[in-house]
């Protein structure tokens, strides 16, 4: 097998690592390790700078007490070695064996981390067969725990997506008319986040009347009608980094009981967001929320948690269910997002983002959280 070795274009593997890769090597010298394998992408990304998919082929990072090799498909080597930050780069080709680039990056290491959930039961027995790892130990704990925190840099990406979200929530919903279908909307919210230089967070979700009770269905070819609750639930995404946020119209003039459901929400959505600080729990946020809802009666029309994590995933740690005890600190980032839901009928979510702070928290999503009035068509 050919072995193509590219040097990164940013600092090499001899230079001083980077935060996240020496946090990475404390914590494998305490747990007594020889190397880290580490094969999600999203993990590659955070502890690299380099994001891809690599498909069906292998991927992989190994992370050694003084050195990290990026082992990458060929059709991604000319990427690996332009972004990729503290790694060598070594790639192969279809046809050839990866392993063998693994036994070079691995060989010698019998005690292993891993991430446990993403490893496949055939890719850990050619770690035992061909690099003569006899234990693997869960990395993947770990790396979500770095992940959890931002750091400056990565709050300045989060911000400028949240920016482009509120400016395109606005946008949308001012060009929202009767007779449009859920997928003619998602289509124009996935445009203008296009037209800000964004991707998209995640698949749009727009949901129209008795559709808004379903909470993650699908955009149809349903049609806004007269006195449809619209729920828009999008975000935008820069560098990787990803917003999230969920809005609320109504065609023509509301119900009372439309003001009403709404007005409950936005109420419990805001109990929510004075209860984050730093030294209270993931829990203890949900519960905020849940006390309003409930009081209400309508506790089991709020079936979901109350947000989750927010970075280089829509949805990663924390999570913030019902009785969980993660404890808020500074630069965490996750959704505020309550939600009442009644079958038949229609259902409203207000979904914000928000980051912990010293004396509290900030909001990163800052829309109108108004029920907009669709009044054209």
């Amino acid at each position: 097998m050919v072995r193509t070795v590219f040097a990164s274009s940013a600092l090499s593997s001899t230079a001083a690592a980077p935060p996240r890769l020496s946090e990475l090597r404390g914590w494998m010298a305490r747990q007594g390790l020889e190397a880290a394998y580490v094969t999600r992408p999203v993990s590659i990304a955070y502890l690299t700078g380099f994001r891809a998919d690599p498909h069906e082929r292998l991927m992989a990072l190994a992370v050694r007490p003084d050195s990290a090799t990026l082992i990458v498909p060929a059709l991604e080597r000319e990427n690996a070695a332009a972004t990729s930050a503290h790694a060598d780069v070594v790639a192969w080709r279809d046809g050839e064996d990866p392993y063998g680039l693994v036994r070079e990056a691995l060989e010698g290491c019998a005690r292993l981390g891993v991430e446990k959930e993403h490893l496949s039961v055939l890719a850990a027995e050619a770690l035992q067969a061909r690099v003569g790892a006899r234990e693997l130990v869960d990395v993947a704990p770990e790396v979500r725990r770095l992940r959890r925190t931002k750091s400056s840099a990565e709050l300045e990406r989060l911000a400028r997506a949240c920016a482009i979200t509120d400016s395109v929530a606005g946008q949308i919903v001012q060009d929202l008319r009767r007779g449009q279908s859920e997928l003619e909307v998602a289509v124009a919210i996935d445009a203008a986040i296009a037209s800000h230089d964004a991707s998209l967070s995640f698949d749009t979700l727009v949901q129209s009347g008795p559709n808004s009770a379903v909470p993650h269905h699908r955009p149809s070819a349903r049609k806004l009608e007269a006195r449809d609750y619209v729920l828009l639930d999008f975000g935008a995404a820069v560098e990787g980094y990803r917003a999230d946020i969920t809005r609320m119209a109504v065609v023509g003039a509301p119900s009372a009981r439309q003001l009403e459901i709404h007005n409950l929400v936005l109420k419990a959505h805001d109990a929510a967001v004075a209860a984050v600080r730093p030294g209270v729990t993931t829990g203890d946020v949900d519960a905020a929320a849940r006390k309003v809802i409930t009081a209400a009666g309508l506790g089991d029309r709020f079936f979901h948690r109350v947000g989750h994590g927010l970075g280089l995933e829509s949805h990663e740690d924390p999570s913030l269910d019902p009785g969980s005890d993660t404890v808020l600190e500074p630069g965490m980032v996750f959704t505020v997002e309550p939600g009442v839901y009644i079958p038949g009928w229609g259902g409203v979510r207000i979904e914000d983002d928000v980051v912990v702070e010293t004396s509290g928290c900030r909001l990163l999503t800052k829309a109108d959280r108004k029920l907009r009035l669709v009044e054209r068509g």
